[in-house]
């Protein structure tokens, strides 16, 4: 007999990092509300969560986040004036974002690393199997990964990753993880992770990006696990354990994302991102498309 797993609903979008890297920007402006093109990064994540079918959304904030809240909450005045001059196209744009989920917020409050943050969800998530999506990562709607992820998760129970093949030289800077093949072409079944290894020690080139669907199992682990790289609790101890012990909460599997990132948590990264992403737009592409071809022309 198939086993049934339960249907995941619910969200996790941990937000509350200092965002060090785009100060001062971020000095009194979260990095989450920076804008690429004219959305900021965070709507992009609730979108795809919202597009996956996941409609219960929590963000985990820390102090001066308060601008998340207000993002995806009503604004009755902005509302009202847009009203007011029948301006349609813009009012659709503000209330967009109000409408995507169910929006609920808890604090971090002491910063002690990704795993730390996923177990402030506890209290809310419960027992259900739930997703992780990172703020830093986005995800081209064109190549859906977390519905993916979440079909994975329920047919085989557990936790799935999602991972892509990134240069051998590169995997330092990301949680890597050691690989069997199964039947899916798209899905390994994951024996090992490491976090940030050396090229030389790396076990592959498979690096862990920023989506997780994760079994509530890893709450327990979480609250065992001790301080790792950087004095942080880190997430990635908590799935070695997943995947190395079958019985704590089922298997790991990942999906091997083959399709289009944009890694917005580094500042050339975040400039690539807005310059990929306005080319690709139909009302703005064309005409900046242009532009560009022209400076680039010229600086050369």
């Amino acid at each position: 007999m198939t086993q049934v797993h339960p249907r995941i609903s619910k969200a996790v979008i941990p937000a509350a990092g200092l965002g060090t890297r785009f100060l001062p920007a971020t000095k009194a402006t979260p990095k989450e509300m920076l804008p690429v093109v004219d959305k900021p990064a965070i709507q992009y994540v609730v979108e795809e969560a919202a597009a996956a079918g996941l409609s219960d959304v929590l963000m985990v904030t820390g102090r001066n986040k308060r601008p998340l809240e207000d993002h995806f909450d009503r604004n009755y005045e902005l509302e009202s004036a847009l009203t007011k001059k029948g301006d349609a196209g813009r009012l659709a744009k503000v209330q967009e974002s109000s409408d995507l989920a169910t929006m609920h917020y808890v604090r971090q409050g002491d910063p002690r690393g990704l795993g730390h943050a996923v177990l402030c969800a506890a209290p809310h998530v419960g027992e259900e199997p739930f997703a992780v999506l990172l703020g830093d990562d986005l995800i081209d709607p064109r190549d859906p990964l977390l519905s993916r992820m979440v079909e994975i998760q329920e047919q085989f129970g557990g936790s799935v990753v999602a991972l892509m093949e990134v240069d051998p030289e590169q995997i330092h800077l990301y949680g890597c993880a050691a690989v069997e093949a199964t039947s899916e072409s798209d899905v390994v079944r994951v024996t090992g992770l490491v976090e940030k290894p050396e090229p030389a020690e790396a076990p592959s080139n498979l690096a862990i990006i920023g989506r997780y669907v994760l079994d509530p199992a890893v709450f327990g682990i979480l609250r065992e696990t001790e301080p790792g790289r950087g004095g942080e609790i880190q997430l990635t101890d908590a799935l070695q354990k997943l995947a190395v012990d079958e019985k704590v909460g089922g298997p790991v599997h990942g999906v091997v994302f083959k399709g289009r990132r944009y890694d917005t948590g580094d500042r050339g990264d975040y400039l690539r991102a807005i310059v990929r992403l306005a080319c690709e737009r139909e009302d703005l592409g064309p005409d900046f498309q242009t532009w560009l071809r022209s400076y680039v022309t010229e600086e050369m």
